[in-house]
């Protein structure tokens, strides 16, 4: 895809999308934080059940050390992994009291010494809760990458690089938004819907045609 492509690519999707923000539902930078760690490997949809009440009880640090492990698992037992992610969720609980006056701190490298946060959560709070121009690639964004040809890679972090570079400089900060709402209805895995797709002509994808005449 080349550089006009990429422009008009993200002015139709920008024009589309009006709401480019997160599905999770979070009313704090820390309860965004838990949020993302609850999302690996899981619907935001099971996540906003799970965390609309485990906020309402606990939804700083302090108030989740207090609740406990085992009072913790309880509420997020519905989400796949809970196990591992409320011990990851007590021990960054913890090292934002003792490291970070419990404040979420503001830079990748200090968000991903917290347990269980891995790049692409770093990015995801870096650009969610703080408006940097980063780029989190989850699976979403790593298909309608490779499959539009609006970046290739073979790996996650390869996408990612490759994104940095090709997104217009003024879509940035919104494009990990624009890029997987369109991903998770539009795009979709098996059933994309070419036919009703704003970014058609742009796209590169090579089976587009056959799929828009299934719409």
């Amino acid at each position: 895809m080349n550089e006009d492509k990429r422009l008009a690519f993200f002015e139709k999707l920008s024009k589309h999308i009006t709401n480019p923000v997160t599905e999770l539902n979070y009313s704090s930078d820390f309860e965004l934080l838990i949020a993302v760690m609850l999302s690996a490997q899981a619907t935001d949809k099971s996540v906003n059940i799970a965390t609309q009440k485990l906020f309402s009880v606990a939804n700083t640090p302090q108030d989740m050390l207090d609740l406990g492990i085992d009072k913790l698992k309880q509420y997020i037992s519905s989400i796949g992994l809970y196990n591992s992610k409320a011990i990851n969720i007590i021990k960054t609980c913890e090292s934002l009291l003792k490291d970070h006056d419990g404040k979420v701190p503001r830079t990748r490298d200090a968000l991903e010494k917290l347990a269980g946060v891995g790049r692409k959560t770093a990015n995801v709070v870096l650009n969610t809760a703080f408006g940097e121009p980063v780029m989190a690639v989850d699976t979403h964004i790593f298909r309608v990458s490779n499959r539009t040809g609006l970046a290739t890679g073979k790996t996650v972090l390869a996408v990612e690089k490759a994104l940095m570079k090709r997104i217009p400089k003024e879509f940035l900060v919104d494009a990990h938004h624009y890029l997987i709402l369109h991903g998770r209805y539009t795009c979709m895995a098996r059933n994309p819907k070419c036919g009703a797709c704003v970014v058609f002509d742009e796209c590169m994808f090579k089976d587009k045609y056959d799929w828009a005449d299934l719409a």
